[in-house]
């Protein structure tokens, strides 16, 4: 269960945002007509350990594939666009105008990045977060055509791994990042983590924009200590 305080943040620049990230909090709306945010430190934190991802053998192949072309930080308007967007299992959206805002600012300024799936020369999916440090915090990702974010994912956590960071933090727990071996932890543990993380120094440019899939399993490969799963 999520907590949050009772004061509603009317504004927040970008320098307060990355400072509550580094204290464990994160920013959410109401909704997206909803003007102010609130802050939120949910009592049970989802990770994924980057040693544990598992990548499940049928999108393995989609991986090998390369069905998508794997772009980094080339449309941000476009993936924060995506990640607002209505779905069959998202009927509505937390995404609002100062959310915007302020994660178009960190991404002027470099902390926030996007990975994303193009294919046949349109955005099929993709993700955002905050790189801060040796954590990157993942808020949100979408996707048009069927494992666009998935594979997303994947070449999100083998960037992650070559470049240092030590969290992946993905806020919650949910069935979808279940499968990649995501897990819950208490808020005390992960507020050791997280101060244990913000010591290191990641590199988010450690592999090269673009990676075919058989590069991506190879950094998987080298780096995790589960098989991959079953589908």
């Amino acid at each position: 269960m999520a907590s949050h305080n009772d004061d509603i943040i009317l504004e927040i620049t970008p320098q307060v945002l990355l400072k509550a990230y580094a204290c464990g909090l994160f920013p959410m709306a109401e909704s997206a007509e909803d003007a102010t945010l609130f802050w939120i430190e949910p009592e049970l934190r989802g990770i994924l350990p980057l040693d544990h991802f598992h990548l499940p053998k049928r999108l393995k192949r989609t991986l090998r594939a390369d069905k998508f072309e794997i772009r980094i930080n080339t449309d941000f308007e476009g993936v924060i666009n995506g990640c607002a967007g209505s779905g069959p299992d998202r009927p509505q959206t937390w995404i609002n105008d100062e959310i915007r805002r302020l994660y178009g600012a960190l991404f002027e300024q470099g902390y926030c990045h996007t990975v994303e799936a193009w294919h046949e020369g349109k955005l099929a999916g993709g993700l955002y977060g905050i790189s801060l440090n040796g954590v990157f915090f993942g808020e949100s990702m979408f996707t048009r055509v069927t494992d666009a974010s998935k594979i997303c994912l994947t070449h999100l956590v083998a960037r992650l791994i070559a470049g240092g960071y030590k969290l992946l933090d993905t806020q919650f727990l949910t069935e979808h990042l279940a499968r990649f071996g995501t897990i819950e932890i208490s808020r005390d543990i992960y507020s050791d983590l997280l101060d244990d993380a913000l010591q290191e120094e990641g590199d988010f440019f450690a592999l090269p924009p673009q990676l075919t899939g058989d590069e991506v399993i190879a950094v998987l490969d080298r780096s995790t200590s589960s098989p991959s799963a079953a589908d």
